[in-house]
């Protein structure tokens, strides 16, 4: 299995520190707010990263934290006038509402910054006796300019970072390039050695990581933009606070755009996860975000999702058969096929070929297509139950019928019971027309002993 190392910039073959077993750590949410089609992209690549070591045999330990103390949290709170407490513990069970839907497997660890803050002040107190941290006034800040590895993740000189950098305004720090380890905040601040304040945004990662994972791990992956600064300061504080390596396998995806910019609250083009599950069903944005190769952008579009709604329906409605639990899939072609695309740097592209080509074979009465379809299908996070149409499709039907029987509905019970009642009264000119103006948009209806149900085709 070979997989791209940010760190190197190479592909690599992946060994973990210890056979068979996975140390992986990604960085989850800031709990301010919905979660957008960015962090759905984030979070579907690498649970299907997760899902795929567990399905070649790896025994995997994910931790995935959640940041609650931050900037942002503590700007929501004073307008909303709560505490940062209760913000951050609302958002999350937003965000972990928008994860579920999305039919993202839970991590096996999933920490809070604010019950971590033990391990944090432990790393800045190593730091400072190590000369790698120093407090100015109630803050503590790194010294970037002592670990000589400074900005290689980021492929960015020192130099050239050094043009950059500025001295805010009230900052103390030695250099531009000094990053926050600890913050002073006396309102919303933590008892500390250096006063009542609060942890800088990467120190978090480096304490949950440790205290969950060890020193050194073997898979640290997030969104592209965090490289720098955020990846890039936790491997300076943790590797000289720890004294080895932090991360063997440093792993990134690519922006989710819009317009060729990328989708961010900043920017105010992103769409929300619970937006997007109206209109489109989480197989759909799956396929959208897998059809592409994770590393790259993904320019979104209405066309896009459309396109790969329809792609899901094919797998989904494929002729479901028995699963045939013995059948053992690693003998097959199938399986090798696919397990050489995803074991090619997740190239999930490729491994969507194998599973339209299931879906048809399965159409096509093929002995077992259908199980390798489900057992293949599955490590890519889908699901194969019939699921009820969008808000969308639900509309269109409505609007369609009421059109062809110029007639108004208000709904797609009320066409249904007045197909009932059309159907009684033996009226089957009418029913046919309801049935047919569907048909014609791709919906089925199907006449059932506990009554009249409608899906997609």
């Amino acid at each position: 299995m070979r997989l791209h190392n940010s760190y190197t910039n190479t592909l690599e073959e992946f060994k973990p520190i210890e056979e068979n077993k996975v140390k992986m750590y990604v960085c989850g949410p800031t709990v301010y707010d919905y979660a957008h089609l960015g962090h759905a992209r984030c979070y579907i690549t690498w649970d299907v990263l997760y899902r795929y070591l567990k399905f070649r045999g790896y025994d995997v330990t994910y931790c995935r934290n959640v940041t609650d103390v931050d900037d942002k949290i503590l700007k929501k709170a004073e307008k909303e006038n709560k505490t940062p407490q209760e913000v951050s513990q609302y958002w999350y069970k937003q965000f972990a509402n928008s994860m579920e839907a999305l039919n993202t497997l839970k991590p096996d660890i999933e920490p809070f910054a604010t019950k971590t803050l033990g391990e944090m002040i432990s790393i800045v107190k190593e730091l400072m006796s190590k000369g790698y941290a120093y407090q100015a006034g109630n803050d503590v800040y790194f010294r970037v300019k002592k670990f000589k590895n400074y900005g290689y993740l980021s492929k960015q000189p020192i130099d050239q970072l050094e043009s950059g950098a500025r001295i805010e305004v009230g900052d103390m720090k030695e250099d531009p390039l000094d990053f926050a380890l600890w913050k002073s905040d006396e309102k919303f601040g933590y008892n500390s050695p250096w006063g009542i304040g609060r942890p800088g945004w990467h120190i978090e990662c480096s304490a949950m990581s440790r205290k969950y994972l060890g020193k050194t791990i073997d898979i640290h992956a997030g969104g592209a933009d965090l490289i720098f600064p955020h990846h890039e300061n936790e491997i300076a504080q943790s590797e000289c606070a720890n004294g080895c390596k932090f991360v063997n396998y440093w792993m990134h995806n690519g922006f989710v755009t819009i317009n060729k910019e990328k989708m961010s609250k900043s920017l105010g083009n992103f769409l929300t996860v619970d937006d997007l599950l109206k209109n489109y069903d989480s197989n759909t944005i799956r396929l959208f975000i897998l059809t592409n190769h994770y590393r790259m952008p993904v320019e979104f579009s209405d066309e896009a999702l459309s396109s790969a709604q329809a792609g899901a329906k094919r797998l989904v409605n494929a002729k479901q058969t028995p699963i045939n639990e013995e059948l053992d899939i690693t003998s097959t072609e199938d399986y090798k096929k696919f397990v050489e695309a995803m074991d090619d740097d997740l190239n999930t592209s490729k491994a969507l070929a194998v599973l339209f080509d299931l879906a048809t074979r399965a159409n096509k009465d093929e002995k077992d297509a259908y199980t390798i379809l489900y057992k293949l299908g599955s490590v890519l996070g889908f699901t194969f139950e019939k699921s009820g149409l969008s808000d969308e499709e639900l509309r269109k039907a409505v609007e369609t019928v009421s059109k062809a029987l110029d007639k108004t509905f208000s709904s797609i019970d009320e066409i249904l019971e007045y197909r009932k009642e059309a159907r009684a009264q033996k009226n089957w000119d009418i029913a046919d027309k309801i049935r047919i103006s569907l048909d014609n948009i791709g919906i089925v209806l199907k006449d059932t002993k506990d009554g009249t149900k409608i899906e997609a085709k």
